[in-house]
């Protein structure tokens, strides 16, 4: 990790976004990165619920034993397969499976998991910390956001600053932990490196407050980012107005 990068992005996460929350990172590791490891769950839990911890300040790294949601182990690469009946279950039910009802129909579960690809991640484990706990040792694959929709658009605005296509970020259908880990981890190894709106999934809204979206961005695509917010609209007017709103010390 680049500490010049990190030092010079809490300046200015403080100068044009006062008090709002600092980001999490995630990437893939061999080791423990120097964090805590997760509990093992007794029971069903969530990773979404989880990273309410990291969000707190504390560093952990998961492995396989540690994440016990069928669907989180797809999405974190653990795993490319499903539960059985996983068509019933994200869709209609059956006599033995309650139905989520997020897609139509058992046929329409099938044809999109076959949209769905293998995560190419690197390493066993996964590092999940705060921006401000990163130390040179950390290699952060993507910058991860849980925010309210004035942070939200400045994030979105910024990360379209220097394309010409409007599709500069997207917001693919998912689980929660799809949308802050698969899909900007996907994104991570494209030529485009788009960032991703998400934690729409009516299942991980529990764990989240409830005006907080989030925005996960691949780490090279952010450090560009960081790199333009000083000739940006974050330097006019316009955004000292939404500033005052979002709330300095």
């Amino acid at each position: 990790m680049n500490l010049e990068l990190k030092e010079k992005f809490l300046g200015l996460w403080k100068k044009y976004f006062g008090n709002a929350d600092l980001p999490i990172v995630f990437y893939y590791t061999n080791g423990d990165g120097g964090a805590e490891w997760a509990e093992k769950p007794k029971g069903r839990s969530c990773i979404i619920c989880e990273l309410a911890k990291v969000r707190s300040g504390r560093s952990i790294v998961y492995d396989a034993e540690r994440v016990m949601c069928g669907g989180a182990r797809r999405y974190l690469g653990y795993t490319e397969k499903m539960r059985p009946g996983f068509e019933y279950f994200l869709s209609c039910g059956n006599d033995r499976i309650e139905g989520e009802r997020y897609l139509r129909s058992p046929e329409l579960v099938k044809e999109f998991m076959k949209h769905q690809r293998k995560l190419p991640r690197a390493g066993r484990n996964i590092v999940f910390k705060r921006w401000d706990n990163l130390t040179d040792n950390d290699d952060p694959d993507v910058v991860i956001f849980f925010t309210r929709p004035d942070v939200l658009s400045g994030l979105f605005t910024l990360a379209n600053f220097d394309q010409v296509e409007p599709n500069g970020t997207f917001t693919p259908f998912g689980a929660g932990c799809g949308s802050i880990v698969y899909y900007p981890y996907l994104e991570s190894k494209s030529e485009r490196e788009r960032a991703v709106i998400g934690m729409f999934d009516p299942s991980a809204r529990p764990c989240v407050p409830e005006d907080v979206l989030t925005f996960a961005v691949p780490m090279k695509r952010f450090e560009k980012m960081v790199g333009y917010m000083e000739e940006s609209f974050l330097i006019t007017e316009t955004w000292d107005n939404i500033r005052k709103r979002i709330g300095t010390n």
